[in-house]
C-alpha cells in the first residue's frame, strides 16, 4: 500500500535539462514528455515512486523559461503554486552548456520558497569533468549533485537525498489507522464492524452498494481513530455467480492493499482452512500486518483455555510459514476480547511507524555477523558494509554487502527474525533488501571492523527477502557492473 500522505518533490529547471527524464526514471514510467528541444508547453505531472521501501511522489514541473520570450511569468506563477504543495525541491541545471542566468532565477525561486532543495548538474559526459561542471554551484550554498541521466549516473545519490531531506509525512499517524477485515462468509465480520462501533463511537461516512461492495466506517478507540472497511466474505471459485464472487474477491484484494491492519476473522469451531491459509499468505505478499481473530468463543465448550490451545495448534499447523502471526479470540456477539483487540491493532501500528536510528541498526547488525558470519559464496566471504532503515510501513531497510547472492534464504530469514527480536517487531512485516556495492578504486571497511562505515555508494542489484526464502530482483538496471 502506498502511504496516504506521501513525500511530494518537484523537479524544476529550464527546458530540456532533463528534468522529465529524471521524472521517468525515478516514476519508472513515460508519461513524462521528453523533447529535446525549449519552448514545450506542458501540464504539471505528479506520480508516485517508490525505492528501496521509500514511497514518495514525484512532480515534474515542465520549462520555466522560453527561448524567446524569455522568463515567462505564467509559467512562473504556475510553478510557484505547485512548489507550495511540496516538502522539498530538485533543481536541474545544464552541465554541457554550464551556468546562465535563468539558472539563478531558478535557485532563487527555490531558496525563496524556503524547502530543502538540491542542485543536480546533469549530461555530464566525462566523470573526469564533474568537478568542473559542478564548481560554480557551489556557490549557492546548497548540496550539488553530479549526474548523466540518460546513462543513469547519479540517480542513486539523489533517490538518497530525497530520502533524507523531503519532508516526510509517512510517519505522521494523524490519520488513523486503515483497518480491514477478511474472512469466509459467515464468519462475523459484520458483527465485529458493529461492536467496534459500539462504545462511543462516531460514524462517519458509511459507503455501500451491492452485496459484494465494501462498508467504510470510521470510529474512535482511546485516543486513535481508525477507518473500517468490512468487505465481502472470499468464497472459494464456483460456477455460481461467478462474476459476483469475482468482484467480491478484487474488491477484497482492493481493501487489503489500501489497509494498515488486516483482521482474518475465522471461526474458532471450525477447523482453519487452506482458503484462510491463502488470505495470510496474499497479506504477507502485500507486506500488511496481520491479526489472525478467532471469533465465537462464547459458544466454545466449558474448558476455554484447552480450546485456546488445541485452536493455537491448529494454527502453528496450518500457518506454518508464519509461526509468529498475531492472534486473538473475541466473541463478535457479546464484545468479549474486542477491547483487547483494538489495542493490539494500536500496537502493531506503532510497530509500523517505528523508526530505528541508523546507529543502532548498524550495532545490532555488528553484533549479528560477528556471532553467525554469512556462508561463502564460492571462494569469497559475504562481507556486510551497513544497515539503514529507508521507510515504514512497514519498516524496510537495506543491507550492503560486497556478493549479495551470497546471502543464503536460511540467513536472510535469521536476520529478518533477529532484527524483530532486537527491535520489538514481531508480528509486523520486515522488507529487507541487500544490495551490492560498486567496484571502487577506494577500498572501505566492511562491517566486520570497528572503523567508521562507508557512506552510500551507486548501487548495482538489490533483493528483496522474501517470506518464502526467493530472492525477488527489485532493481538491476540502474548500474551495470564492470565485468
Amino acid at each position: 500500500m502506498l502511504p496516504h500522505n506521501l513525500s511530494r518533490v518537484a523537479v524544476i529547471g529550464r527546458p530540456n535539462v532533463g528534468k522529465s527524464t529524471l521524472f521517468n526514471k525515478l516514476t519508472r514510467t513515460r508519461k513524462a514528455l521528453v523533447k529535446n528541444q525549449p519552448g514545450v508547453t506542458r501540464d504539471i505531472l505528479v506520480e508516485s515512486a517508490e525505492w528501496w521501501g521509500f514511497h514518495f511522489e514525484m512532480m515534474d514541473t515542465g520549462g520555466i523559461t522560453d527561448d524567446k520570450e524569455g522568463f515567462s511569468p505564467l509559467i512562473k506563477q504556475q510553478v510557484l503554486a505547485a512548489i507550495e504543495s511540496v516538502g522539498a525541491l530538485v533543481v536541474i541545471v545544464d552541465g554541457r552548456v554550464g551556468f546562465v542566468p535563468e539558472d539563478d532565477d531558478i535557485i532563487r525561486i527555490a531558496k525563496e520558497s524556503a524547502k530543502p532543495f538540491l542542485i543536480v548538474v546533469n549530461k555530464i559526459d566525462n566523470i573526469l569533468d564533474a568537478d568542473i561542471a559542478t564548481a560554480e554551484f557551489y556557490k549557492y550554498g546548497m548540496d550539488v549533485i553530479p549526474a548523466a541521466f540518460e546513462r543513469d549516473f547519479g540517480i542513486d545519490e539523489i533517490v538518497e537525498w530525497i530520502r533524507i531531506h523531503a519532508e516526510s509525512k509517512q510517519e505522521e499517524q494523524s490519520e488513523g489507522i486503515r483497518l480491514c477485515i477478511i474472512g469466509k462468509p459467515n464468519a462475523g465480520k459484520s458483527s465485529l464492524c458493529n461492536q467496534f462501533l459500539k462504545k462511543e463511537r462516531m460514524l462517519v461516512s458509511p459507503v455501500s452498494g451491492t452485496t459484494a461492495d465494501s462498508v467504510e466506517e470510521s470510529f474512535e478507540y482511546g485516543d486513535q481513530i481508525f477507518h473500517l472497511v468490512d468487505t465481502a466474505g472470499l468464497r472459494r471459485n464456483s460456477k455460481r455467480d461467478e462474476g459476483v464472487e469475482r468482484l467480491s474477491a478484487h474488491k477484497t484484494k482492493e481493501a487489503i492493499r489500501k489497509s494498515d491492519v488486516v483482521l482474518l476473522l475465522v471461526d474458532a469451531l471450525d477447523n482453519v482452512s487452506v482458503q484462510e491459509a491463502r488470505m495470510v499468505e496474499y497479506c504477507i505478499e502485500q507486506h500488511k500486518a496481520i491479526i489472525l481473530v478467532a471469533n465465537k468463543i462464547d459458544l466454545a465448550e466449558k474448558n476455554i483455555e484447552h480450546f485456546r490451545e488445541q485452536f493455537r495448534y491448529q494454527v502453528a499447523r496450518q500457518f506454518h510459514f508464519f509461526p509468529d502471526i498475531p492472534l486473538e479470540f473475541v466473541s463478535a456477539k457479546t464484545g468479549k476480547g474486542v477491547d483487547r483487540l483494538l489495542s493490539h491493532v494500536i500496537e502493531l501500528n506503532e510497530k509500523l511507524h517505528k523508526k530505528i536510528p541508523t546507529s543502532k541498526l548498524n550495532q545490532f547488525f555488528m553484533d549479528v555477523i560477528r556471532g553467525a558470519p554469512a556462508p561463502v559464496f564460492g571462494t569469497k566471504d559475504v562481507k556486510f558494509y551497513y544497515l539503514t532503515q529507508t521507510g515504514q510501513v512497514p519498516p524496510s531497510f537495506i543491507a550492503f554487502a560486497n556478493e549479495p547472492r551470497g546471502v543464503t534464504p536460511a540467513y536472510r530469514r535469521f536476520i529478518s527474525k533477529r532484527l524483530a527480536e532486537a527491535f520489538d517487531l514481531q508480528g509486523v512485516p520486515l522488507r529487507i533488501f541487500v544490495m551490492k556495492k560498486r567496484r571502487s578504486k577506494r577500498k572501505g571497511p566492511a562491517l566486520d571492523s570497528e572503523n567508521q562505515l562507508e557512506q552510500l555508494e551507486d548501487l548495482a542489484v538489490s533483493y528483496e527477502i522474501g517470506e518464502n526464502g526467493d530472492f525477488e530482483l527489485e532493481s538491476s538496471d540502474f548500474y551495470q557492473e564492470e565485468i
